[in-house]
């Protein structure tokens, strides 16, 4: 009777495996960033295709319009979308303008039409109809969700090979409406419902295979002629946590006499953090400078900044434990860490309560930085995935940089650390200022911590200056004038406050000002130049 028993188990095992199912399309998620990335790679041309930075934006932005297919546990298709108002979407317009640059940054959660910016197919998985698969979730969505209907610019790679045949990209479209000619993608369109209503000029230069130009087309939701009663749904914000408690370390520089002596001072602020149940702390940078007070000889600025790598590993261990144990996400300040060339850099490693370590490399070293202690510069900035939604860290004088902060936002990011180390009140009033500008321009969070106090001894960290504080946009939901909260200058405390994400949500699309919303994008855009990986 067992084996029999054991075989009919076996069997049965076997049928479950054999019914699982082989192609599933559902929604996108950050970890499938890469995946798309190398699907979009086989389909276009590297410099046609989507990059990991834009295609973290899109999913970040409104995650509920992303979806992929996956074959055998491949992506073999992926589909971008948001929401736009019809006067923006019905109007002439550029993939770039309307896409904000391929971030979906421009999604307005109030939109009434669906705008689809990208759908791509594996080429040796064309014959499963998973294109018609992406569609169909978009058209779901759309009817879900109550909007008019969806609408974006479709390819014309026909129209090169057939251009003797007509006069203009309008008389194009006329004749593969009329199916005098076929054209492989926009006849694919119309066969599921999409109906051209103009040409959209120079909507992709990059694409010569359509001239630059692409149909625009639109799908009319059927459920809104005979329901018009009805309101489009609004897209709830897509929260991992409505309100965040974000607390900041102003940290007094001191002799240490131990490495275990700074553990235990480390430790009691984040004690104290997680006794207030906050979900992030933020440390300094630099501040474990203070370390080198250990050493037994002067040391040169080289000389220091080499000792104080020898820390990292133990650092990164102590802190990582203290995530775990308390709970609480922990930005780490920065500490200067050898890279694999043996180039010493300015690391701030970000330590999440599951245990992950997640690093951001400053990308601009200050003058002094460079020269008494060599240290380059990273080149890659994207916001890093927490149980509280993606966040970005800019450390220092990268906040002093526009376009950085711009580049978190445009890809989720909603609160940056900036994590600063100042000597004096011109210097700290800089990184302040700039660190306000960059919560209004962007419509996000921004917390800073510093550190107060005196280091003697430790060559380029005499002397501290500092007011830590959790800044906010301008405008009503948020704390009287853009400061959540603040600390008493060159004194060591804290400063605690929570951060509601569907206000500053709402402020994007309905506050006084839509700083994101109303950027021209057929004016200007940031163009990121890192490599993908």
């Amino acid at each position: 009777m067992k084996s029999k028993s054991r075989a009919k188990s076996t069997r049965e095992k076997k049928e479950q495996h054999e019914s699982k199912p082989k192609l599933v399309v559902r929604n996108a998620l950050i970890r499938d960033v890469k995946g798309i990335r190398d699907l979009a790679f086989r389909v276009y041309s590297r410099k046609m295709s989507l990059t990991e930075d834009m295609i973290r934006g899109q999913i970040n932005n409104y995650p509920e319009g992303q979806f992929v297919a996956i074959y055998e546990d491949k992506i073999v298709g992926y589909c971008a979308t948001f929401r736009i108002a019809g006067g923006i979407a019905l109007r002439q317009h550029t993939w770039a303008e309307i896409t904000g640059g391929g971030f979906a940054s421009r999604h307005d959660p109030n939109g009434d039409y669906l705008y689809g910016m990208e759908v791509c197919v594996d080429p040796e998985y064309r014959g499963l109809r998973i294109g018609q698969r992406l569609y169909n979730e978009r058209k779901k969505l759309c009817m879900y969700l109550r909007l008019k209907g969806i609408v974006f610019g479709g390819r014309l790679p026909g129209i090169t090979k057939k251009r003797r045949r007509f006069d203009s990209a309008e008389e194009y479209i006329e004749l593969v409406k009329e199916k005098k000619i076929r054209d492989q993608v926009l006849s694919f369109q119309m066969k599921n419902g999409f109906e051209p209503i103009g040409v959209l000029y120079d909507y992709l230069p990059i694409d010569r295979e359509s001239l630059g130009n692409a149909a625009h087309l639109i799908w009319r939701n059927p459920e809104t002629n005979f329901e018009s009663d009805k309101t489009p749904k609004t897209s709830p914000p897509y929260i991992y946590k409505n309100h965040v408690r974000v607390g900041c370390v102003q940290y007094q520089m001191r002799r240490m006499n131990s490495f275990e002596e700074f553990r235990h001072i480390v430790e009691y602020f984040v004690d104290v953090f997680a006794d207030y149940k906050a979900d992030f702390v933020l440390f300094p940078e630099m501040f474990t400078l203070q370390l080198l007070s250990l050493e037994t000889r002067k040391l040169t600025p080289v000389e220091s900044i080499e000792a104080l790598t020898n820390y990292t590993r133990p650092f990164k261990e102590f802190m990582n434990d203290l995530a775990v144990k308390y709970n609480i996400n922990i930005i780490g300040g920065s500490h200067p860490t050898k890279n694999e060339e043996g180039e010493v850099q300015n690391v701030c490693y970000i330590f999440l309560r599951d245990g992950s370590i997640h690093q951001q490399i400053k990308i601009h070293p200050t003058p002094n930085e460079r020269y008494w202690w060599r240290i380059e510069g990273g080149s890659e900035l994207k916001p890093i995935q927490t149980d509280c939604g993606p966040i970005g860290v800019l450390i220092c004088y990268d906040s002093e940089f526009p376009e950085l902060a711009r580049h978190l936002v445009d890809q989720g990011a909603n609160i940056i650390f900036v994590p600063f180390c100042t000597d004096e009140r011109k210097s700290y009033l800089r990184v302040r200022y700039c660190a306000q500008a960059r919560a209004v321009e962007n419509q996000c969070y921004i917390a800073m911590a510093g550190n107060v106090g005196n280091l003697p001894g430790v060559e380029n960290m005499d002397i501290q200056y500092a007011q830590s504080a959790i800044l906010t946009p301008c405008d009503f939901p948020f704390a009287r004038d853009g400061v959540a909260a603040d600390t008493t200058p060159n004194v060591e405390m804290v400063a605690i406050a929570d951060l509601s994400l569907s206000d500053l949500i709402a402020s994007r699309s309905s506050g006084t000002v839509h700083n994101l919303k109303d950027r021209r994008f057929d004016l200007y855009n940031i163009q990121w130049r890192g490599k993908d990986k």
